[in-house]
């Protein structure tokens, strides 16, 4: 693939995401409720999903039909604009009674890959879509091994997130942020576990969401130098598909998901302060 071809027009673009939609209805059972497809790429990388979600109401992973993916290809092509580049990543939702709903993943995140591209695929992707260097964002150049990675600093300020935006009449937590893409959770997950324990606890608290299970949150912090979380991020995300807070979630795309294994002695002494509230211990 040397150039792009020529750019759909959007009645196009629809009759191909309809065309994917009766492919992927077609390979499963009927009485389906939902199928929610997701495509991601990066060059010649290509990855792609198939949840499917059953009479049952229970979301089960299948493999796409290969013309499924193909046509996902041709659509990303095809929206391909001069100096702008296309979409990485897209998430396209079918429902019964519902016209087909698809997102496409912002320039500025990195989508969720199962298995990261090699920086190849980065540069092949610039080569075969190429853009201005205005419209190549950060992540991307250093995907692609054509900028250096940031290095975490602390500025001696340690953050801690919100763990929900607020509370209604009776008291319940209030939820006001996107769900994340399921190929995205296991691996904000997976940097939340991550990161180095500063304060350890074997108390449980009780769930906000299901006030029945009253041992059931850890207690626990973590940091990685620039945020400091309670055990209960994770947990909420794991079992209740609450998102972190939009500003930590956002710090954690551009570490790439990648924790620290160790953070300094008196960083984790901020990250304390900025959970108890109280002073960091200075030598004198």
């Amino acid at each position: 693939m040397s150039q792009p071809p020529g750019p759909l027009r959007p009645e196009q673009q629809r009759e191909l995401v309809a065309q994917v939609g009766a492919v992927v209805t077609s390979q499963v059972p009927p009485g389906w409720r939902q199928l929610r497809v997701e495509y991601r790429a990066a060059g010649r990388h290509v990855e792609a999903d198939l949840l499917v979600t059953g009479p049952d109401g229970v979301p089960r992973g299948v493999r796409p039909h290969p013309e499924a993916v193909r046509l996902l290809g041709v659509l990303r092509s095809g929206m391909y604009q001069p100096g702008r580049g296309t979409w990485l990543g897209a998430v396209l939702v079918f429902e019964p009674t519902r016209p087909p709903v698809v997102e496409f993943v912002r320039p500025d995140l990195e989508p969720p890959f199962r298995q990261s591209p090699p920086p190849v695929g980065f540069q092949d992707e610039l080569r075969f879509f190429p853009r201005a260097e205005e419209h190549i964002p950060v992540w991307l150049l250093e995907r692609a091994g054509l900028a250096p990675a940031p290095v975490p600093t602390t500025d001696g300020e340690v953050r801690t997130p919100r763990i929900w935006d607020g509370l209604d009449a009776s008291g319940k937590p209030l939820i006001r942020r996107e769900p994340l893409v399921p190929g995205e959770v296991e691996r904000v997950l997976a940097y939340l576990d991550a990161a180095p324990v500063i304060l350890a606890s074997r108390s449980r608290g009780p769930d906000a969401f299901a006030p029945d299970r009253e041992d059931a949150v850890p207690m626990n912090f973590r940091t990685d130098g620039s945020w400091a979380w309670p055990g209960a991020v994770a947990y909420y995300l794991r079992e209740h598909g609450v998102a972190p807070d939009p500003d930590l979630l956002a710090h954690i795309r551009s570490r790439r998901f990648t924790a620290p294994a160790d953070v300094p002695e008196s960083t984790r002494d901020l990250a304390l302060a900025a959970i108890t509230g109280e002073q960091p211990q200075t030598s004198e």
